[in-house]
């Protein structure tokens, strides 16, 4: 009865201490990987993910993939994603079907990566879910179904990260009728949303939408707007329509939009 209660003592020690002594090894892994000392960071990292701790696997299988402290291995790198995918983590699983959509240190397999992407996006994965979603848009890997893709678009619409890429996605699908009834006003709407969310490529789409008074009533003013803030953050053909319907507009008006575009920056895009 002694040596029953001794070692039930022992292994309460065990479970206490050991999380413990993990969570302090990750720690420090993780300061010298944020440091960019990344040899020094695998040295704690690779005993942690070869005891199944499913943090350290993911970084191992970045730093695989990235090169990062090892030297780049495609292989290896899908070997740490896969058992950390294996255990539930989203972002191992996204990666590992990237991986087999590319052929990247696996044999290309449309199909494995599907199931994969799927796996992430049914785990709350919001980058997954617009993936899966351009999949199904697409029709390359897969037989092409636009209402699938409008579903997991617009789970990713209502998630915190990346829902300004889902809902300009949204915004195409409503503007040409794919996976939906064709509805001007509610591309607008979605186009709109991702907007004011900073996303440059929306900002162009709506800009198009007001200058074809599709969806909302026709207004160069306010596509001006949208095509200088969307120039102003990158976007690839935002100047060139800028700077052609300023060619039709009036001083004034091109002064006004101008205007505009320094308040809804000013604002942070509240009020536009």
């Amino acid at each position: 009865m002694k040596l029953l209660k001794s070692n039930l003592v022992a292994l309460t020690f065990v479970s206490l201490f050991v999380p413990a002594v993990l969570a302090q090894d990750f720690e420090k892994g993780w300061d010298a990987w944020v440091e960019k000392n990344y040899v020094t960071a695998l040295k704690d990292f690779r005993p942690l993910a070869e005891q199944g701790h499913v943090r350290a696997q993911t970084i191992l299988g970045s730093a695989y993939y990235e090169g990062n402290g090892v030297t780049q291995n495609y292989a290896n790198a899908a070997k740490w994603y896969r058992q950390a995918a294996e255990q539930g983590s989203s972002w191992a699983q996204a990666k590992l079907a990237s991986m087999h959509m590319k052929g990247e240190g696996v044999t290309q397999d449309y199909s494995e990566g599907i199931k994969w992407y799927r796996m992430a996006a049914e785990g709350g994965s919001s980058l997954s879910q617009i993936l899966l979603g351009r999949i199904y848009r697409e029709g390359e890997a897969i037989e092409k179904d636009p209402g699938e893709a409008v579903k997991w678009y617009r789970m990713a619409a209502d998630g915190e990260r990346w829902s300004a890429m889902a809902q300009n996605e949204l915004g195409d699908m409503h503007r040409y009728g794919e996976g939906v009834i064709q509805d001007y006003v509610e591309a607008v709407k979605w186009y709109r949303m991702a907007a004011e969310a900073g996303s440059p490529n929306a900002q162009f789409n709506l800009a198009k939408m007001l200058l074809a008074g599709q969806g909302v009533i026709q207004d160069n003013v306010y596509a001006h707007m949208w095509l200088n803030i969307a120039a102003s953050l990158g976007h690839g053909f935002a100047e060139e329509y800028r700077d052609e319907i300023a060619r039709k507009m009036s001083v004034a008006d091109i002064s006004e939009a101008q205007r505009l575009a320094r308040e809804c920056v000013r604002t942070d895009y509240i009020g536009c």
